[in-house]
């Protein structure tokens, strides 16, 4: 058997050291807006969003959860795990929770000492007000958490600003990165929670303390473990490549293409926007609901015959039939894969004899238009 030599340096590079694992984390500190610490922890998001629930719910402890979608769900069931007390307030899926909801939620529970919240969820396509849900939490005296992982780069993300004490990102979406690492910035106020909490992760790969003792108090001076170096190396590589950009450009790419997929949408025969409002919609992603008495997983088996190139996938679990998505996050928030993307769906919905869509290319047509002229207008904002 032949030894694979096509990417010969990636098993060749120096050891990455601690100084180069830090300066990594400084960058991700500055695309955050936080002087606070950062730690990029070796895995994908997953891992630090569970380990600041873990870290900063004890038992007995209460938080309010708000579910806007299904990783609001997931943290749920971490938190009553952690055995703290949890009180749920529920978005519906086709919008985003309102301010006003939390801090009623907060006077109504004074006991919450941990707030966790999803910016963005981009597996149903909304995005949360975290800068006015933020100013209610902070006023409550709990910690904020905060899901970012569908955010960063694609809307504005000011975690001091808004008092956001626990942040967590990943690179896979907005920052066209790799998801093998993550990152979590952690305020003053949650490193005292957390060390006060006896049931805090030690000695574990969720544990935010062992690294605070092992790398932070230390300086960063000495990397706690083998670093996960090819991960770190292309997080640090598309943190730089969204600088080089420009994170305002970055964020008006998103913005334009979640405007025009919406527009485009609206002109395909039986879809339309899952998310009703414009502002609750997340840059990252848009969904689509499917046309009435017809399976989405359908539709999206037949946009990507028509067109494989495309990013659209089903909805998972009980959205499955109803909801499409399109991820126009990352490399994928390009002005030309927003309409390769309609032109993919107006081909399968003619495909599948969709009522008003056998009307040859007239309808691709008209939202293709459509998508152009609402990128121009968002891009120019």
């Amino acid at each position: 058997m032949t030894a694979n030599t096509e990417h010969p340096s990636l098993l060749d590079l120096p050891p990455l050291t601690a100084e180069h694992f830090a300066a990594v984390e400084d960058k991700v500190a500055a695309l955050l807006r936080t002087g606070c610490d950062v730690v990029a922890m070796q895995g994908e998001a997953l891992l630090p969003l569970e380990a600041c629930i873990r870290s900063a719910a004890a038992p007995g402890s209460t938080a309010l959860n708000v579910v806007s979608g299904p990783y609001g769900e997931t943290f749920g069931g971490w938190l009553r795990a952690c055995g703290a007390e949890v009180v749920t307030l529920s978005a519906p899926f086709t919008g985003a929770v309102d301010a006003e909801q939390v801090a009623e939620a907060l006077r109504r529970h004074p006991r919450v000492g941990l707030v966790s919240l999803v910016h963005a969820e981009a597996a149903t396509g909304n995005t949360n007000p975290v800068a006015e849900i933020g100013e209610a939490v902070r006023e409550s005296g709990a910690l904020l958490m905060l899901d970012a992982v569908a955010s960063v780069g694609a809307e504005p993300l000011l975690t001091d600003a808004w008092g956001v004490d626990l942040c967590v990102v990943g690179g896979q979406k907005a920052l066209a990165g790799p998801a093998g690492v993550s990152a979590v910035s952690v305020s003053a106020r949650a490193w005292e929670r957390i060390a006060a909490n006896e049931q805090a992760p030690r000695r574990s790969y969720l544990s935010l303390l062992d690294w605070k003792q092992r790398w932070l108090d230390g300086g960063r001076t000495a990397l706690p473990h083998a670093p996960a170096q090819l991960e770190m190396l292309a997080l640090e590589q598309a943190v730089d490549r969204v600088a080089a950009e420009g994170l305002e450009s970055s964020i008006a790419r998103h913005r334009a293409a979640s405007a025009a997929t919406r527009a485009a949408a609206r002109e395909l025969p039986g879809l339309a926007p899952y998310v009703l409002r414009d502002q609750d919609a997340a840059p990252a992603a848009t969904t689509l609901r499917a046309p009435e008495g017809v399976d989405a997983r359908e539709v999206v088996a037949a946009a990507l015959k028509a067109d494989p190139r495309v990013p659209l996938q089903a909805a998972a679990g009980a959205l499955a039939e109803e909801m499409l998505r399109v991820n126009h996050y990352g490399r994928a928030a390009d002005r030309t894969v927003v309409a390769d993307t309609v032109a993919a769906l107006a081909a399968g919905l003619r495909t599948l004899d969709v009522t008003g869509a056998g009307t040859g290319t007239s309808a691709a047509a008209a939202a293709v238009d459509s998508a152009e002229a609402a990128w121009d207008a968002t891009a120019s904002v």
